[in-house]
């Protein structure tokens, strides 16, 4: 009995100090990249909810939505400044990323994501966009559309996820989603991953071109790694594919233009089963497919993306 409880004794020990080495280091990762990774924009609160954007240039107004782990780096990194000379451009961080907090622990539907985006566009006077969204963003686009067609001139959907598809949810995603053991999981995550994993699987993002360079310098990976940061992703992404199962069925009853961009190389959102089939659903929908770019058009084929970007603006009335 006693050699019972010294062994118990020792393996709390043992818990006790990773919990504490695992929160301690943790919390020093997310602290050194949040000071190497300052907001590089301004703050908007809807409802007391603090929304993260940046907002530069004039003319009409386009709202740039990022993807999954992103934040509004990934847009400013470069393809923001193709459409400043003519546009009003807001970038913003989708709840629970960068710097805009998540809305609630899990839940949050693409239907939230963009009703406060819409919000906070609204309150920095954001009339009837063109809404782009790449990958999870081009979900958001899509919500946004869907629930609030009045004030959308147009969508773009670069890479978009805007379909169920077939297969298991990812399993480290959806561990981390899960109750009692999704959390700690996020912590020990954020601890001990090697950011150099974590660079090798934003290259892998680019595949099967190469990933710009500085990329990974400038959209501050550290910020991704947050634990709350990987907490809201998880959710979201394994959340989607229902929420999706459900939106699509809205698509027939837009009205307005819809410009989708999807690269035949793109196998982490597949061509066939989400921009195929929102561009036979959609009434105005124009699909334009890019030869060999897989996931990341707006880094990869700027120029691509940014003439639908004017296609949908034009088409719109806006140009």
């Amino acid at each position: 009995m006693l050699l019972a409880l010294r062994i118990l004794a020792a393996l709390v020990l043992i818990v006790a100090v990773v919990a504490v080495a695992t929160w301690w280091r943790a919390s020093a990762r997310k602290a050194a990249a949040e000071a190497a990774y300052p907001p590089e924009g301004q703050f908007v609160a809807v409802e007391g909810h603090p929304v993260h954007y940046v907002q530069k240039g004039a003319g009409p107004d386009v709202v740039l939505i990022h993807g999954a782990s992103g934040n509004t780096r990934d847009m400013t990194f470069s393809f923001m400044d193709r459409l400043t000379g003519r546009y009003r451009v807001t970038v913003f961080d989708r709840p629970g990323h960068g710097y805009t907090p998540r809305l609630a622990l899990s839940g949050v539907t693409v239907a939230d994501q963009a009703d406060l985006l819409l919000g906070a566009a609204e309150q920095l006077g954001v009339t009837r966009p063109v809404v782009v969204g790449q990958s999870f963003g081009g979900a958001v686009a899509m919500a946004w559309a869907v629930r609030h067609p009045e004030q959308t001139a147009a969508v773009v959907s670069i890479a978009g996820a805007t379909h169920p598809w077939e297969g298991a949810l990812d399993r480290l995603y959806a561990t981390v989603a899960a109750p009692w053991i999704g959390r700690p999981l996020a912590w020990l995550i954020s601890a001990w991953v090697p950011m150099g994993y974590v660079e090798s699987q934003v290259e892998g993002v680019f595949t099967p071109q190469t990933e710009p360079e500085g990329y990974a310098q400038q959209i501050g990976l550290g910020l991704i790694m947050r634990p709350e940061n990987l907490l809201a992703n998880a959710h979201q992404r394994t959340d989607l594919r229902e929420e999706l199962r459900v939106m699509r069925h809205e698509y027939p009853d837009l009205m307005m233009p819809i410009e989708i961009l999807h690269g035949t190389a793109d196998d982490i959102v597949g061509l066939e089963v989400h921009a195929e089939k929102l561009a036979q659903e959609a009434p105005d929908a124009h699909l334009t497919t890019l030869p060999g770019i897989g996931h990341m058009p707006h880094h990869v084929a700027p120029g691509a993306v940014e003439a639908a970007i004017d296609r949908a603006a034009a088409k719109a009335g806006l140009l």
